[in-house]
């Protein structure tokens, strides 16, 4: 079985996927970090050097190849991956799949998300949290329609990382 966690960027996703992992005996694998051993560059540095658009189409190449894995496992998307191409759809169709979102407030994204905005390629323009708060709403509003399609929706705001794993759990069983 492959766990799939998509959200927003802050919401949690690699956190809970490797603390899930452990509790379920799953590898663990975050599809940014994939992408990163795949290409040879960070993130950051793939947006810089090649574009967005090279990073989507890697993204989907790796997302298939983790989909097709016969191993337990427990798959952080980033944030956009859903919103691209046929990923969504890859998603929903793949048999062995069951997908989470973890949805997070607005307020909580923006405090999770300011302190390290300069890494993030996405945000690393916004000076102001007011600004943070009206980009992260846009982005939600359009990512809606794919974070919708998930199998299960976690609400995150103001509950533990335990407490949410076991939220995951009690919908596996």
């Amino acid at each position: 079985m492959i766990i799939v966690l998509m959200g927003y960027m802050g919401s949690g996703k690699s956190t809970i996927g490797r603390h899930l992992s452990e509790i379920l005996s799953y590898q663990f694998q975050d599809l940014d970090t994939f992408i990163e051993t795949t290409v040879g560059l960070s993130v950051p540095d793939i947006f810089k050097t090649k574009g967005e658009l090279f990073f989507r189409k890697k993204e989907a190449e790796c997302l298939k190849i983790l989909l097709e894995s016969e191993d337990n496992l427990v798959l952080a998307l980033g944030g956009g991956t859903p919103c691209y191409g046929t990923n969504m759809k890859m998603i929903s169709d793949a048999s062995n799949v069951t997908c989470f979102y973890l949805k997070a407030s607005i307020p909580t994204l923006v405090n999770r998300l300011m302190p390290e905005k300069e890494i993030r390629p996405l945000l690393n323009q916004i000076e102001t949290k007011e600004e943070l708060a009206e980009f992260i709403g846009k982005h939600l509003f359009e990512r809606n329609v794919f974070y919708s399609q998930s199998d299960v929706t976690i609400t995150t705001d103001d509950k533990s990382i335990k407490s949410i794993c076991e939220s995951i759990v009690v919908e596996l069983i």
